[in-house]
């Protein structure tokens, strides 16, 4: 009882002790709860002499840990010769702070991206006292950034190189045509035909299209019936820009067919066989074309358009070769599948 007499009367004997010690543990709390935030106040020799919960969570050591020791090993080995802890302090005196967007170093070594500033602290009377360094782990938001940045360039090319596929077919189209008309329904169904190797594209994520749903894609497009194209061969991925191509170029095969060879008749049939062989360090893909049944086969006196597209698109991965026999037009592919599948390959060019 004597006890809280005595408790009572220092209260208001002393408000001013006692104000300043509930500020205190105030404070205190606040900074133990912002755990989103490493809160670390250093003394002039850059040492730490307060961390709070946050710099726990973020950066790995204990308060017991971490006290007294240099706040330069939070920052990278790189950071620390180029001597940016100092730059910091300096741009705190003379600036009022110094901003600090870099990576740190937590306590198992891995790295994380911090955001945040480092102030000086001063006294009642403006005497330097020390420094407080505040930052935040920023590595997801980094990373997000960095992730939308690399589709942003891989969309802007995507685009560039698509509306440069367009202009070629349309300027080529044009310049090959008999009349407007025929033109237009060249180009017509050859951008139909690129449009929908990016829709098979899309349903991949844009990673990869198979070799057998390009050719029922075609054959379903030119509106052919499926027991006239026969084909078979391994399940095969094509990277982006190989698909785009084949697409293309099984357009203008087809359509020739269907025009002038095979497919022309009631009863020509077309068969696309494809394998892989293994080669020590780069196995190969052989695509093989067979029409028969159809008209018979004359060599074109001039090449047009397609010939040149089919030409310069299969020669982009490998060797291709032609055959125009009486009894029905062959192609042959041998390709580097690593270039066929490789995701970094060369743009297609018609």
């Amino acid at each position: 009882m004597r006890d809280r007499k005595d408790q009572a009367q220092n209260k208001i004997m002393n408000p001013i002790s006692t104000s300043s010690r509930a500020r205190e543990r105030f404070l205190e709390a606040i900074l133990q709860s912002a755990i989103e935030y490493a809160i670390i106040a250093l003394d002039l020799d850059s040492r730490v002499i307060t961390w709070n919960e946050g710099a726990r969570r973020i950066l790995g050591w204990d308060e017991t840990e971490i006290v007294g020791h240099p706040v330069a090993v939070i920052f990278t080995e790189e950071d620390r010769a180029a001597g940016i802890p100092q730059r910091e302090m300096t741009a705190a005196l003379t600036q009022g702070h110094g901003d600090d967007e870099r990576w740190h170093l937590r306590k198992d070594g891995s790295l994380f991206w911090a955001s945040g500033q480092m102030m000086a602290l001063r006294s009642d009377d403006g005497e330097l006292e020390g420094f407080v360094k505040i930052l935040r782990d920023r590595t997801e938001q980094r990373e997000n950034e960095e992730r939308q940045r690399v589709l942003m360039h891989e969309l802007s090319h995507r685009i560039k190189n698509t509306l440069a596929v367009v202009q070629a077919i349309t300027n080529q189209s044009f310049r090959n045509a008999a009349s407007i008309e025929a033109a237009e329904q060249s180009i017509s169904s050859r951008i139909k035909a690129y449009a929908n190797a990016h829709d098979i594209l899309l349903q991949k994520n844009w990673l990869s299209a198979a070799v057998d749903t390009i050719i029922e894609a075609t054959a379903v497009n030119l509106g052919v019936e499926p027991s006239r194209i026969k084909a078979s061969g391994p399940a095969v991925s094509l990277n982006p820009q190989a698909a785009l191509g084949f697409a293309l170029v099984l357009h203008e095969l087809v359509t020739n067919a269907t025009k002038y060879g095979a497919l022309s008749g009631d009863t020509g049939t077309v068969e696309i066989e494809w394998s892989v062989r293994k080669n020590v360090g780069d196995d190969r893909f052989n695509l093989h074309w067979q029409e028969s049944g159809g008209p018979a086969v004359e060599a074109p006196k001039k090449k047009g358009f397609g010939s040149r597209l089919v030409n310069t698109s299969l020669s982009a991965f490998g060797d291709v070769s032609f055959d125009y026999a009486a009894t029905g037009f062959k192609l042959d592919l041998e390709a580097s599948l690593q270039k066929l599948q490789y995701q970094n390959c060369p743009d297609l060019e018609v």
